[in-house]
């Protein structure tokens, strides 16, 4: 499963580097407006959703011990289930809104556990407990991936859809 959680983080990295390239021309820009704005919102919870329970599974299945920046990150990503399926339900721009800022936080985080994990920068000790150190490295696929790496992408591929989603024009709606 951890592999298949792996190729899923791939994948996700894959789509951000597209939707970037794209969002980059103004000739594709439009085209991918018009074209994958309407799959967003259903991609962008199928992603969280996915993201939530591989959570879950690492850690009750896999008995991985998350640590205190792994739980902000939960915090972070499990709400976005229930935010986007309620955008889903009834559009909302507020929503939509908090649901980008819930996810660039998310991915804030992640890439700086991922940078405690490579040893890049360190200031973790503060809040990190013996127990279960933010730099302890559980899953190390392909020689540079990891948990937090697998969250980045997930939430840079949410914010990313979502930023999609809300370029598309909003439509008026007529009450009879």
């Amino acid at each position: 499963m951890v592999l298949f959680f792996s190729l899923l983080s791939l994948l996700a990295l894959a789509a951000c580097l597209g939707l970037v390239a794209m969002m980059a021309r103004p000739d594709l820009r439009a085209t991918a407006v018009r074209e994958l704005g309407g799959y967003a919102i259903p991609v962008a919870v199928t992603v969280a959703a996915v993201s939530t329970l591989g959570s879950l599974y690492l850690s009750e299945v896999e008995g991985f011990v998350p640590c205190l920046l792994c739980w902000v990150q939960r915090g972070l990503m499990y709400p976005l289930v229930l935010l986007l399926a309620w955008v889903i339900a009834r559009p909302n721009r507020m929503v939509q809104l908090l649901v980008l800022i819930m996810s660039i936080g998310g991915a804030l985080t992640a890439a700086y556990h991922y940078g405690e994990q490579q040893g890049w920068w360190g200031g973790s000790e503060e809040f990190c407990s013996a127990a279960a150190p933010c730099t302890f490295v559980w899953v190390q696929q392909f020689g540079f991936m990891s948990i937090p790496f697998m969250a980045f992408t997930g939430f840079c591929l949410i914010a990313l859809l979502v930023a999609l989603h809300m370029s598309r024009p909003v439509r008026a709606t007529s009450h009879v």
